[in-house]
C-alpha cells in the first residue's frame, strides 16, 4: 500500500464518521452504527499502516486494536474492561447491520457515537 492509499483510508474514515452523524439525525440508526464501525476500522488500519507499514487484513476491530496497542499506549488504555463492551458492540455492528435482522435503537446509536467521538477517536488519533 502506498502513502496515498493510506491517506485515502484516513479520508474515508472521517467521511464515515461524518456520515454516521448525519444518519443519526435522520433516524437511520442501523446505518449510523455501521458507519461508526467503518470509521473505527479504517482509522485503526490507517494508524497501523502509518506506524508499521502494514495492517492485518481482517474486519475484526478487536484484533486491529490489539495490534495497534503494541505501538500506542493510548490504544492499550482504550482496551480497558470498561471500554471493551463498546468496542465489541461496534465490531458486532459490522455483521449485524449487514446480515442480521437487528434494529438499533436511537439510544444505542447515540451512545456509540458519543463513545467513538469522546473515547475512541482521542485514543486512536491523539
Amino acid at each position: 500500500m502506498s502513502f496515498e492509499a493510506a491517506e485515502l483510508l484516513r479520508k474515508r474514515a472521517h467521511e464515515f464518521l461524518e456520515e454516521a452523524e448525519r444518519l443519526l439525525e435522520n433516524g437511520k440508526f442501523d446505518l449510523c452504527v455501521f458507519n461508526l464501525e467503518q470509521y473505527c476500522q479504517l482509522i485503526t488500519k490507517y494508524q497501523l499502516f502509518r506506524l508499521i507499514g502494514s495492517f492485518p487484513h481482517t474486519h475484526s476491530l478487536k484484533l486491529l486494536l490489539n495490534e495497534l496497542s503494541k505501538h500506542m499506549q493510548s490504544v492499550k488504555d482504550l482496551l480497558s474492561e470498561k471500554n471493551i463492551i463498546y468496542i465489541g458492540a461496534l465490531e458486532d455492528a459490522y455483521i449485524a447491520s449487514r446480515y442480521l435482522p437487528r434494529d438499533y435503537e436511537e439510544a444505542e446509536a447515540r451512545e456509540l457515537l458519543r463513545f467513538v467521538k469522546e473515547v475512541f477517536r482521542p485514543a486512536v488519533e491523539p
